[in-house]
This record gives C-alpha cells, structure tokens and sequence, in this order.
C-alpha cells in the first residue's frame, strides 16, 4: 500500500492539512475493494483527485475510467448517454448507441454532481448499483454490466431529500463510504503553499519570473473566506502572474484580484417556521373567522352607543379608534352614511335588540355543532387557542398580542378575564 505522501506526489495534491490527510487514507484503504464511494465538498476543493486515486490503486485500473458531469448533461438525453439507446428510440436516434455503463464495464465510473441528476434517472442509476443490470432506451433486453461507481456532489444531500429531489435510498447505496474534502478556509496552512505552487507554475507556461507575497499580502491571503475554494486560488494566481509587471505582491495589488463578499462575521439564520406563518388553509380561515367576529363585536359596540346617545358627533368623537378600524380613511364619510341608513329604519329598544340578536346567533350558528367530523374545535376554542399562542410569542406582551390579533388591548385584556387566562 503506498504512503500518503508518495500518493500526494503522484497526483500532484499539495498540502497537509490533517482532513485533507484523512481523506487520501480512506480513498487508498477503500480502493482494492468494489464499495461505492461518495465523494463530498464544496466546488472547487478537487473531488475529482479522489476517484482517479481509487481506479489506480483498484484491480480495474487496466479498465476504462470515465467521468461523466451529471450537470452538464440535457435532462432529456441523460439516461441515453448513460445507458445507451436503441436505434429508432426517438426522434434523433438513427443509430445504436452504447451508454458509458456499457462501454466502462470492467472500470471505474465517476458521477460527478449526482446530486443533480433526475428523479428517473435515479431510478435506473439504482437498479444499477443493486444487480449491476440496466435497460437501454427504447429496448425491453436487460444488461448486465460490472462497473465500480465514485460519485461526488457539492449538494446537501439531505436537504435534497427533505425536498423529495433526491432519493434516500439511492443515497445510501452511493455513501457506502463517504469521503468529505475540507474546504479551502479549512486549510490555512496549505493556502500559502498552493498559490506558490500556482506562481511557479504559470511562470513556467508564461516563460516569466514568479510573482512572491509580501508578508501583508501573505496575511490577506490567510484571512480571505475563498468561496470559490483551490480553483479560486487558482484563477488569482493566474490573473496576478499575467497582469502584474512588478513581481513582488503587496496587500494592496492583491485586494484588487480579490472580490469583495462582504462580511466575515458569523451570522444567526433561523431556518425554523415561525408560529405565526400560517401553514394550511384551515389556520388562515380561522383567522379570518376570529378577525371577523372582533369586527362585528365592534359594530354592535357602535350600534348601541347610538341607539343610548342619539347624538352621531358625540359617539363618532368618542369611538374615533372604532370608527377607523372598521371604516379605515374614509371613516367620517362611511360612518354617517351608515347612520343615516340607520336612521330610516325604526329602533328598538336596546333590550330587545339584545334579546334578537341572542336568539339570531342562536338559530344561524346552530350548524356549527353539526360540523365535528372534520374539526373538533369550537370558535370559541380556536379564539382561545390563537389568543394563547399570541400571548405566548410576545411572551406575555398584551399590546403586541392585541396588535397582531387585530383587536384593542382592552378587548384583549377583558377576552383574557372572560377566558381566565
């Protein structure tokens, strides 16, 4: 078994990060064997290294390797290139075609960004990694085929599986053993080391002298995030080889090469729903029915204050908040009208108004008990509930509570008195 730094030297990885160690550990004890190997990390930590590490050092290195970018390829035409077609399978296809599972029998594939390949595709992929048997497109003869399988993605595969756009179960088949590359910003140590790997040799190809750090420039070099991980470093490299005629590199000649993405303070996301983002239909229609209710509390409020007083200007000034919750800016013009209308009409007296309305409530609402298959809560219990939760958000805060059930604090505190909250 060779050593991991004559494996280094003979794929040209530099480094010596201890998780950059690990990971070619793992790659030279799985590679005798036929596991399947995920290979995870960021794009542009060299995931591609690793699988040509596991087909050398493997039994089928006399075999074909293929690399095959999932990302890259049509959705339409992806399980043709995969697994080969028929001639006449559809439009375009005036041929028999081999697929590169067909073709690699004996060797190594290589998935890379399988995190991105269609949920059908998946499907077949999967019968593959279980039988070693697949079917062309357009063809009912199933084929057998002995191919090792390295994949590698920079998805969150189980995010992707939350979201159903990857199957769990073809997850685990790949990950029989997981291979994680550390991110750039991870290996501080080796970041100094690669870009003078990359000076020296893009002076080589430019046939130029190589550009060196200040020690300013060398700390900016450490501090910066590299979202674009080694290929970034790369790129840099490359720009400041070619464009710089002075060959020693201060902080402020590099700032320039460096884009500028923002802050490195750590930041608090909350990936939690908050209660009050209403997840289904029922939730929504019960708040409607609750702010409903808290209008027609409000109307009924005004009504009696007019029949008692008989005076519009005084109850209008002395229900201001009311009136402009109900009517909103139009509140004076609205609010006059309906009394006007109001005014055509007889009055009774306020006790048999109570007494109507009591009885109303009564006959109309009396379906409501009938409706217990489908919710076994009450308004009234609804009301309760949403006043609890309201509460218990704003931990106790009855102004906020009342703001967010669109009621007045007063109604609130006495919903609490009347609940016994």
């Amino acid at each position: 078994m060779e050593s991991i730094q004559a494996i280094k030297q003979r794929f040209g990885i530099i480094g010596n990060n201890p998780k950059l160690n690990r990971a070619i550990e793992k790659a030279i004890q799985v590679a005798p064997t036929d596991i399947s190997v995920l290979v995870t990390g960021e794009s542009g930590v060299g995931k591609e290294s690793i699988p040509k590490i596991i087909h050398q050092l493997s039994h089928r290195k006399h075999g074909k390797y293929i690399a095959v970018n999932c990302g890259a390829i049509p959705e339409g035409t992806i399980d043709s290139e995969l697994f080969g077609h028929e001639k006449g399978a559809f439009t375009g296809a005036t041929s028999t075609r081999s697929g590169y599972f067909e073709v690699a029998d004996g060797g190594t594939i290589f998935l890379d960004e399988v995190g991105e390949l269609p949920l059908t595709t998946q499907v077949r992929l999967l019968r593959v990694l279980e039988n070693g048997e697949f079917i062309k497109v357009g063809s009912s003869k199933v084929q057998k085929t002995d191919v090792r399988i390295v994949a590698a993605t920079n998805v969150n595969m189980f995010e992707a599986i939350k979201k159903e756009k990857f199957r769990e179960d073809l997850y685990y088949r790949l990950s029989t053993i997981d291979i994680n590359l550390p991110a750039l910003r991870e290996r501080k140590e080796d970041i100094h080391l690669l870009f003078r790997k990359f000076a020296s040799d893009f002076a080589l190809k430019y046939k130029m002298p190589t550009v060196k750090l200040t020690d300013d420039a060398i700390s900016l070099l450490l501090k910066y995030r590299w979202n674009g991980n080694i290929r970034q470093l790369r790129n840099v490299a490359e720009q400041i080889s070619v464009l710089e005629q002075t060959r020693t590199i201060n902080a402020v000649t590099l700032q320039n090469y460096l884009p500028n993405t923002g802050s490195n303070l750590p930041a608090v996301i909350n990936n939690t729903k908050a209660e009050s983002d209403f997840s289904s239909e029922r939730e929504i229609l019960y708040k409607v029915l609750f702010d409903m209710k808290s209008d027609l509390n409000d109307l009924k409020k005004l009504t009696m204050e007019l029949m008692k007083n008989g005076s519009v200007s005084d109850v209008q000034k002395d229900n201001e908040h009311l009136i402009q919750k109900i009517y909103g800016d139009d509140k004076t013009d609205d609010f006059e009208t309906e009394v006007e209308n109001l005014e055509v009409l007889s009055i009774p007296e306020a006790s048999e108004v109570i007494e109507e309305n009591n009885s109303e409530i009564e006959d109309k609402y009396h379906f409501a008990e009938e409706i217990e298959e489908e919710e076994t809560l009450s308004l009234h219990d609804k009301e309760l509930e949403l006043i609890k939760k309201s509460l218990e958000r704003h931990k106790g805060k009855r102004k906020l509570a009342a703001a967010e059930l669109g009621i007045s604090e007063r109604t609130l505190y006495r919903k609490i008195k009347q609940f016994d909250l």
